[in-house]
């Protein structure tokens, strides 16, 4: 073996280990990290909830602005760490916990130029979702694959059912434009199309009303369609969640080159970026 495949392997090795400690929860280095960052992020959040308070930021506005600093460092190494700790770091930048990380970080900096612009810290109670990973909730995970899975599938004929409802309120606001008179609140034609989403989403503001009795008529069918079409994406998402628990059970464990998770538990290789899951 030359010195460069020695040298080689010796960076391998650290990188599998950091990754396992930054990624993965199975060893008590993991899954100490993994709390301390769960307890960093909820400080974080804390801090910026009560730096919006002005009697409390008058007072202690100069602390939290330090905190927020010191949590701003620390996340930043977190994420560089991240990024070293795996073979290909690009895959997780573009993987949704990873733009969720740099959506996290990006308030502070941009603070520097834009006032107001720490506010959007609150985008860290999105990195909570790790709690999930963290602590071994398997069902939990589970069914938010099943979610996903079962969102993406029915993508399609959701997109046709939203479409077809936007098409019933157009025509049911119509019929109320002319059914009723303007002095009864519709006006025109979009505002009757926004009182038939309103009641067709069995909101009911209450802004505008029917008088007439063909209107409260219209008004009536406009309730029955809005309760009788809940159950339609209900029963299309139920039944591709259905579709999605049988497929096969997925390992916990993360790709050591891309980070990603939702590999088959036979698997040896990541399916997304066709690496070897166990080095």
């Amino acid at each position: 073996m030359s010195d460069k495949d020695i040298k080689s392997d010796s960076n391998t090795d650290w990188q599998f280990k950091l990754h396992g400690i930054i990624y993965e929860s199975n060893t008590p280095a993991g899954k100490a990290f993994d709390i301390g960052l769960l307890i960093a992020i909820f400080t974080s959040i804390i801090v910026v909830m009560l730096d919006s308070v002005v009697s409390i930021h008058a007072k202690y506005g100069q602390m939290f602005s330090t905190l927020e600093w010191v949590f701003t460092a620390l996340f930043t190494v977190e994420y560089i760490l991240r990024l070293v700790s795996i073979r290909k770091p690009f895959r997780f930048v573009w993987s949704p916990l990873g733009i969720i990380d740099l959506i996290s970080l990006l308030p502070s900096y941009l603070s520097i130029f834009f006032i107001g612009a720490q506010s959007l810290l609150v985008f860290r109670a999105l990195r909570l979702l790790r709690v999930f990973r963290i602590f071994k909730l398997g069902q939990f995970l589970t069914e938010i694959n099943f979610l996903t899975h079962a969102l993406k599938n029915s993508l399609r004929k959701i997109s046709i059912f939203l479409l077809t409802v936007l098409t019933i309120t157009v025509i049911l606001g119509s019929i109320m434009y002319l059914v009723e008179k303007k002095e009864n609140g519709f006006s025109n034609i979009p505002e009757s199309i926004y009182w038939a989403i309103v009641t067709i989403t069995t909101v009911g503001y209450g802004d505008i009303s029917p008088i007439t009795p063909m209107g409260k008529f219209v008004a009536s069918v406009v309730m029955l369609i809005g309760y009788a079409i809940i159950a339609v994406p209900t029963g299309i998402i139920t039944h591709d969640i259905a579709l999605a628990a049988r497929q096969k059970k997925e390992l916990p464990e993360s790709c050591p080159s891309c980070s990603r998770e939702g590999h088959d538990s036979d698997a040896l290789f990541c399916k997304f970026c066709g690496s070897s899951l166990y080095r």
